[in-house]
């Protein structure tokens, strides 16, 4: 489905005289706002293939209809998503949920939606039919080798596809590991791992990146094999210069400190990428910046200054990807959400006074440097979030305008009542 510049040019008459009057106040109130509105527009998020229908849990699975069922529907969503904010222009694949038939055809599509493919997604965390050896105790560190090495062929496999598409990056997320004590050699099954990766790492092209992205559990409850952001990093390290750690927002323990971490990736020049998502207890898979706002705002105050600090482009230079799960609302309505959070917390990270934070904290100034944060953070910066979509040629209210023009009852329509996407 795609809207006509008419429908966003008629929604954006609606509301331009109420947004210019808060645009013209707030950047009469700071600094810097045309940079910022820069930035903003530059900035892309990729949107995940498997995102675009409704997840689920154990419990069962509530189709909102007019779901994808094809890659190709599902990149006419990400292009509808790019048309409302023009901040949604990659798409990133998960193989074999949605390989493509025709990599020249699916590429072309894209471009006609003004979209390209980011990272890559490999799967071995699920059988798939017709497929020989059993992943049930793990790929990669699997204590036989032809499912080791089966791992490892599917992950080449990715890699060409995503070399015909034009890509650039492979993320592998393992949910190897083990539910009991005694069921796993812990060294043997880094050792394994390490070696399978090793044998991706080989074939990946020269200009490309592998992400290694950890989880502290699930599905497996006692030990995860790359479990955290230091066995990422031990990976990565050992991988080689073409090899980073991806850092998804939900795969940490209760309170991690992941700005922390995140910096610290950064001064090692081994952080590659972002999986956006929030979260109340664990892996949850909830709307960006939903639950914890706060936390988001000073994750990008991190990614900012350590990126700054080594004269990294914030829109190129890093992977920011979406990984969501919609198990009860619109997932359209959802991902529109979760750009303009990803987008609001960059801009109040950019309006962080960095100078004065700086002079702060070398007089160990706490309550200043609290102040200096917060100023930033309860700064509303949603008039330049809008504006830059406004320059851009999207909606001023991207969801509004979706509700307004009932795109999912049009998708209903189109594709039925029970349609489901394909994917988790």
């Amino acid at each position: 489905m795609i809207l006509h510049k008419s429908q966003i040019d008629a929604h954006n008459e609606k509301y331009v005289a109420k947004h210019k009057k808060a645009f013209d106040f707030l950047s009469g109130e700071i600094a810097g706002t045309e940079a910022i509105i820069t930035k903003l527009i530059d900035f892309q998020v990729a949107i995940p293939s498997w995102a675009l229908g409704s997840g689920g849990t154990r419990f069962g699975r509530f189709s909102g209809g007019g779901e994808p069922s094809t890659l190709e529907q599902k990149i006419e969503d990400i292009g509808l998503l790019h048309q409302l904010n023009r901040s949604s222009g990659a798409v990133s694949l998960h193989i074999p949920w949605d390989i493509p038939k025709n990599t020249q055809a699916i590429k072309s599509l894209a471009a006609d939606f003004g979209l390209k493919f980011d990272a890559m997604n490999s799967n071995t965390f699920q059988d798939q039919k017709d497929q020989k050896l059993s992943y049930k105790f793990g790929s990669m560190q699997h204590v036989d080798k032809s499912v080791r090495q089966q791992a490892v062929d599917h992950n080449i496999e990715v890699i060409n596809y995503g070399v015909e598409l034009g890509s650039d990056s492979l993320t592998v997320w393992l949910s190897d590991g083990s539910c009991f004590p005694g069921q796993l050699n812990f060294r043997n099954a880094f050792n394994n791992t390490l070696e399978s990766l090793q044998a991706v790492y080989a074939a990946l092209p020269e200009d490309w990146k592998v992400f290694v992205e950890y989880k502290a559990f699930e599905p497996n409850f006692y030990s995860t094999t790359v479990g955290d952001w230091g066995q990422s990093l031990l990976y990565a390290n050992k991988l080689g210069d073409k090899a980073f750690t991806l850092v998804d927002l939900g795969h940490h323990l209760p309170n991690a400190n992941i700005e922390q971490i995140v910096a610290l990736l950064l001064n090692e020049k081994k952080l590659g990428g972002f999986h956006f998502n929030d979260s109340k207890y664990g892996d949850d898979d909830l709307t960006v910046g939903s639950i914890k706002p706060y936390q988001l705002f000073l994750i990008f105050k991190e990614l900012v200054e350590g990126m700054d600090a080594r004269g990294m482009n914030h829109a190129t230079d890093l992977g920011w990807m979406i990984d969501a799960s919609h198990n009860v609302k619109d997932p359209l309505e959802d991902l529109l959400q979760s750009v303009e959070a990803i987008l609001l917390a960059y801009a109040q990270a950019l309006l962080v006074d960095s100078k004065a934070l700086a002079e702060a904290q070398q007089n160990n100034d706490v309550a200043g440097a609290q102040e200096i944060l917060q100023a930033a953070y309860r700064t509303d910066l949603r008039p330049l979030v809008a504006e830059a979509r406004l320059r851009s040629g999207a909606a001023l209210q991207p969801l509004r305008l979706f509700r307004e023009e009932k795109i999912r009852q049009q998708l209903i329509t189109k594709r039925g009542e029970k349609a489901v996407a394909t994917g988790l």
